[in-house]
């Protein structure tokens, strides 16, 4: 009975062409999905995941590097005095107005880090190469992504104001995008120049360590605790903790991730509707044939085996088309610098999602064989 399920897929694959349609369309839909919202929501963690630090030290309670304030610079000396940790740099963190040059500009609210500009600076030394760094060596110049540029009404080698100072844009990367604003890229010196001086204002957001073992990263925190007296509110954490903590307070805290949630209800409860339809089309189009082998003492558990595997071989099918043209759409939206993050457990994940939903739509095509009897060959 195995063969029989894959001999009527080939041989009668018209009649199950729009379920493979249709449930390769949904594993497409959720694919592509799964890659924009973790593109989207990953990209509130490009601070952490496009730098190499294994520690973070800021302000109790922040939740994303984007709600970061001033902490007491002395936390830099309680980093330091910490065998484990082999080195540390500060990193701004600063709202600012962006003024292009161009007449007809007008204010873009953009997010400015000042990072260590070293060849062994950890602030995005993922994101930067060691020769575009280098250019932040300039006064007053900074660095945007590629796909901000006409956003901000600039290009390379020109000049713009940020929160009223010149700047000159020195250079342009990938992978800097920001999740609800811009990111614009400076050096420690330019961006305290930018952020003024007086009380904390001068105060770095953030302080972030490479250990010599980035696996001591708890034992670390722990003795930073104990030795906390003195030095200033802080709270610490190891880079991964942070990265999932502000992607997971873009995605549920801030209501933004209800509408992606919503519209993946949406695809699945249709794609379940359409493919259980086709099957069930599949399956009544072909009573004759499941009457005749009825009549020949195959019995009807034998036969609802053959459309259960049927439905199975139809979510595969569909599963392995959508997987090679979501990958090829992933490849395109990533040139065409669009946010999107291709990971292979997740994408595990929703083709388990899809086989379930196949296995659905099977059982859902089981009542056509009620039709099945005997009795309708002699009709």
């Amino acid at each position: 009975m195995t063969s029989l399920a894959r001999q009527t897929l080939r041989y009668e694959w018209r009649r199950f062409l729009p379920a493979v349609l249709a449930i390769g369309f949904s594993s497409l839909l959720l694919l592509l999905q799964a890659a924009l919202v973790l593109g989207i929501f990953g990209s509130a963690s490009v601070y952490v995941s496009g730098s190499s630090a294994d520690l973070w030290l800021g302000y109790p309670g922040t939740q994303s590097v984007d709600q970061g304030r001033p902490v007491d610079p002395n936390l830099q000396s309680l980093l330091l005095m910490q065998p484990q940790v082999a080195k540390v740099e500060p990193f701004y963190w600063l709202d600012a107005d962006w003024r292009g040059p161009a007449k007809d500009t007008g204010g873009v609210s953009v997010y400015v880090s000042g990072i260590d500009i070293g060849k062994d600076g950890l602030m995005f030394s993922r994101a930067l190469s060691p020769q575009l760094r280098q250019r932040l060596a300039l006064p007053d110049s900074v660095i945007v992504d590629r796909a901000e540029l006409d956003k901000l009404g600039v290009g390379i080698g020109e000049r713009a104001h940020l929160n009223g100072h010149p700047v000159r844009v020195v250079g342009a990367s990938s992978g800097l995008r920001a999740l609800g604003g811009v990111n614009v890229v400076a050096s420690l010196e330019t961006a305290r120049h930018l952020q003024g001086s007086g009380g904390n204002a001068a105060w770095p957001a953030y302080f972030v360590a490479r250990l010599h073992d980035p696996a001591q990263a708890p034992q670390v925190i722990a003795q930073l605790r104990a030795g906390a007296a003195g030095f200033g509110r802080f709270e610490a954490w190891t880079a991964p903790d942070f990265a999932r903590q502000a992607v997971l307070f873009w995605m549920f805290d801030t209501g933004a991730g209800a509408g992606v949630l919503f519209l993946a209800a949406v695809v699945l409860l249709v794609g379940a509707v359409i493919t259980s339809q086709a099957l069930v089309a599949a399956v009544n189009g072909s009573v004759r044939e499941y009457a005749t082998l009825n009549a020949l003492g195959i019995g009807m558990r034998s036969l609802r085996w053959v459309v259960l595997e049927q439905a199975l071989w139809v979510g595969a099918i569909g599963v392995a088309v959508a997987t090679v043209a979501g990958l090829a759409l992933i490849a395109l939206a990533r040139a065409r610098d669009v946010p999107v993050l291709f990971n292979l457990q997740v994408t595990a994940i929703c083709m388990l999602v899809v086989m379930v939903l196949a296995s659905l739509s099977g059982l859902s095509a089981l009542r056509g064989l009620r039709r099945a009897d005997p009795a309708v060959l002699l009709r």
